[in-house]
C-alpha cells in the first residue's frame, strides 16, 4: 500500500489489491455487458440486468462507465479488439503476420483476423445500431466502426501486396470481407465459417489477379 498527497492536502491510499480487484470488477461488468446487449440488444438490456450479471451494483456501473451508452461504448471496443488494450487495431502486432508467406497466405491471414472480429463483435454491434437511432454517442461510435474498418483494411492489404493497394482494390475487399456479407452467409445461408474463410480467400485471390492485370 502505497500513501499520496491528493490535491486538496490529503493522504490518498494505492492499493494494488485495490486496483486489481477494481479491474475485475470492470471486466465482469463489460463482459456481462458483452452478452447482455449481444443477446438482448440496446432497449431490452438494464443497467440492473447487467449488474446482476456481473455480481456488482449499479452505482459500481456508473462509477465506472458513467451511463447505459458509456458501458456500450467500452463493451464495443473490448469486444471489437477481443481484450481492454486501448491499442488501435490499425496498429497492433498482430497485422505484421500478414506480410507473412504466398499472397493467398497472406489474404488467409487476413479473412481470418477479420472474421474473428466479426464473431466477436457482430451481436453487440446490432445493438450498436439500434442504439445510435436514438443515442449521438452511438452514431459517432458507429461511424468511427465504419472509418476503423476500412483504415485496417488499407493497411492489412499494403502488407499482404506489399505495395500500398490501389483504392478501387480496397474498396472491393472492403465490400466483400464486410460484416454485412460475413452475416448473410452465416446467419442467413447456413454456411460455416470455415467454407465462408474459404470463400472470401478465393474471392478476394481473384480481386488480387485482377489488379495486377
Amino acid at each position: 500500500k502505497r500513501t499520496a498527497k491528493g490535491r486538496d492536502g490529503r493522504s490518498t491510499y494505492h492499493s494494488p489489491l485495490r486496483a486489481k480487484q477494481a479491474a475485475e470488477t470492470r471486466e465482469a461488468i463489460v463482459n456481462a455487458a458483452i452478452a447482455l446487449f449481444g443477446e438482448r440488444g440496446w432497449a431490452a438490456t438494464t443497467l440492473p440486468m447487467v449488474a446482476a450479471e456481473a455480481g456488482t451494483a449499479v452505482d459500481t456501473i456508473y462509477s465506472a462507465f458513467g451511463s447505459k451508452s458509456g458501458l456500450l461504448m467500452a463493451a464495443i471496443d473490448v469486444a471489437i479488439a477481443g481484450d481492454d488494450d486501448p491499442t488501435p487495431m490499425v496498429d497492433r502486432p498482430e497485422l505484421a503476420r500478414f506480410a507473412e508467406g504466398t499472397t493467398v497466405e497472406r489474404l488467409r491471414t487476413g479473412v481470418l483476423f477479420t472474421v474473428g472480429v466479426y464473431q466477436r463483435s457482430l451481436p453487440i454491434l446490432e445493438a450498436l445500431r439500434e442504439a445510435a437511432a436514438s443515442d449521438e454517442a452511438a452514431r459517432v461510435r458507429l461511424a468511427k466502426y465504419d472509418d476503423d474498418r476500412r483504415n485496417v483494411m488499407v493497411a492489412g492489404l499494403a502488407l499482404i501486396l506489399g505495395r500500398p493497394a490501389p483504392e478501387p482494390f480496397v474498396d472491393a475487399i472492403w465490400a466483400l470481407v464486410s460484416p454485412e456479407v460475413y452475416t448473410m452467409l452465416t446467419a442467413k445461408r447456413g454456411w460455416s465459417a470455415e467454407r465462408t474463410v474459404d470463400w472470401l480467400v478465393a474471392m478476394a485471390n481473384a480481386a488480387v489477379g485482377l489488379t495486377e492485370g
